[in-house]
This record gives structure tokens, C-alpha cells and sequence, in this order.
């Protein structure tokens, strides 16, 4: 079931190489670094790219949640939730994608120029980096959320040249990002990392929105919507999607009964819990397991 794209919600867009040359007929600007395609893919189950002949691009993953993986040559490079990784352009083999058990949700961005070489270079890129932690990006969201909006406007020159413009600020947001993090920005991850760990310890319990908000001595309605902003998903869909995670990795690893990976997460319905499942991975636990058996045993 590899797949390249086509995730419930997902957002992607290429950017055709004509408009681009077109557009630096007018800004010589424009040549120097460009956008050749984004897109955001949540919880990606799945995803896979292999790239046998490298890439003329430099790549970057932006990870919100979940985990993958990158593969060069042999060598490979795990790309967790708070991380992101750019891989500059190179002709090695490469290949990346999901994890089985905690699928990526992920930004990314292909970026090229004509000295691209020397971009990566001046900023210290080189391909075996690895991926680096940073704090919830709001700006650099933003930012791209921009950019994707202004490129589905159309691909006329100051539409482009915008882009161009925006991908430098984006770029800041990643090599710099405590320049663009204020003191109450920092204070507000802070809380929602807070949550997010005590969501953990509280797999197996029944939690509700107003035991999260009390926590942080904040009404329901403002936690929600500081929650939101900062993963972009509601409290309790969050919490769902942690204990699905967690059904992932029970399901691969072990021989546990559905009915009794269900109530160790707090859900005394099985049939309950196999639709909150197959909501999220949009297979069936039992389908999942099986998937997942016969991937593994296809890689011996």
C-alpha cells in the first residue's frame, strides 16, 4: 500500500517549469531560488517516495506529529515530530517515507535555483545532516500556508515572484527560528507540550476537555483554541489520534486481542474503538495487523 500521495486532507501543488522561466524573463531575481512543489500531508500511512536517481532539488520536511525516515545510499536518518530535516541536492539513491506505526503529518517544500550548489554550501547543508528539533513553527506554517494560497490564485509573474520571496522568509523561519518566536509564543508551546506529555501517561484513562483546560487553569474555550493553533487539530482528536498511534504498535508487535488493546486504552466498546480506528487509518485493526504482518514478511 505505498503510496505517493493522496491523503484524506492533503494539500500539493507542482509549479510548472515553464512559469517559472517565463516569470525570470521579467526578474532575474527569480532564478536564484524557487519553489517547484509543496504539499501537506497529514497522517500520511503509507507514504513512500524512492528517488533510484537522487534529486535535482533540495527537499524539506517539516514533521508535526508521527515519525518517518530518510534512506541514503545505506545510510538512514529518522525524522521524528518537532523535527524537520533538508536534504540538498544530490544523484544518490534515495528513498523516504512514513513509519508503519506513527505515520508522518508533514509540510514539505522542493526548492531549486541556479546556484543552488552554492545555497547549500553558504548555509552549511550537507546531505548526511540528519533532522534537527525546532519548536512548533507557527511563522513558518503560516508563511506556507501563504504561499500555497497565492499559488492556487495561478501562476502569473508576480504571483511567482512572490513566492520567491516568501520561500526566503520561510527558509529564515527554519535556520533561525529564535528570531521569529516571541516570549508569550514560547510560553504557550510550553503549555501544549505540558498537555501533550500528560496525554501520554493518560492512555488508558478517559479524559475530557475540561480535565485538560483545568490543568492549565484555562477555560475550555481558550485551551481549545490555543490547542488548535499550535497542532492543528482539536484536544480530544489529538488524544484520539495518540491512542491509535499507540493500537499501531500493539497491533504490529504483539498477539494482544483487539477487544483487550481497546480496553487497555480506555475504550470498553471494541466495535467503539474499530471505528475510531479505521477513522483515523481508514482500515479495519484486524486489516491493519494483517497489512503490516505481510509488509514485514515481505522484507525478509
Amino acid at each position: 500500500m505505498k503510496r505517493k500521495d493522496g491523503f484524506q486532507g492533503e494539500k500539493h501543488i507542482y509549479i510548472p517549469e515553464a512559469a517559472w522561466k517565463a516569470a525570470a524573463e521579467h526578474n532575474v531575481f527569480m532564478s536564484n531560488l524557487y519553489v517547484t512543489s509543496m504539499g501537506y500531508f497529514p497522517n500520511a500511512a503509507f507514504h513512500y517516495r524512492d528517488r533510484p536517481e537522487g534529486c535535482s532539488e533540495n527537499i524539506l520536511i517539516y514533521c508535526l506529529r508521527g515519525k518517518g525516515w530518510f534512506l541514503l545510499d545505506d545510510h538512514k536518518m529518522e525524522v521524528a515530530a518537532n523535527e524537520y530535516i533538508i536534504v540538498p541536492t544530490t544523484k544518490v539513491k534515495m528513498s523516504y517515507g512514513a513509519d508503519d506505526h506513527e505515520p508522518w503529518t508533514i509540510y514539505w517544500i522542493h526548492f531549486c535555483g541556479k546556484d543552488l550548489e552554492e545555497f547549500n554550501r553558504g548555509f552549511n547543508l550537507k546531505l548526511y545532516d540528519g533532522a534537527k528539533p525546532i519548536h512548533l513553527n507557527e511563522k513558518g506554517i503560516q508563511i506556507w500556508e501563504s504561499m500555497y494560497q497565492n499559488l492556487q490564485l495561478g501562476y502569473n509573474k508576480d504571483n511567482l515572484s512572490n513566492i520567491s520571496l516568501c520561500l526566503c522568509h520561510l527558509l529564515a523561519t527554519f535556520f533561525y527560528p529564535e528570531k521569529h518566536t516571541s516570549v508569550k509564543d514560547q510560553d504557550e508551546r510550553d503549555m501544549i507540550k505540558k498537555t501533550i506529555d500528560y496525554m501520554h501517561q493518560a492512555l488508558a484513562n478517559k479524559i475530557t476537555l475540561e480535565d485538560l483546560a483545568a490543568i492549565n487553569n484555562l477555560s475550555v474555550s481558550y485551551f481549545a483554541s490555543l490547542f488548535r493553533k499550535a497542532t492543528g487539530m482539536p484536544p480530544m482528536d489529538y488524544f484520539i489520534h495518540l491512542k491509535v498511534r499507540k493500537a499501531c504498535g500493539l497491533l504490529f508487535s504483539t498477539e494482544i486481542k483487539i477487544r483487550d488493546i481497546a480496553s487497555s486504552l480506555g475504550y470498553e466498546d471494541p466495535f467503539h474503538f474499530s471505528r475510531l480506528f479505521k477513522k483515523s487509518m481508514r482500515v479495519s485493526p484486524q486489516v491493519y495487523r494483517e497489512l503490516r504482518r505481510k509488509r514485514s514478511e515481505a522484507s525478509y
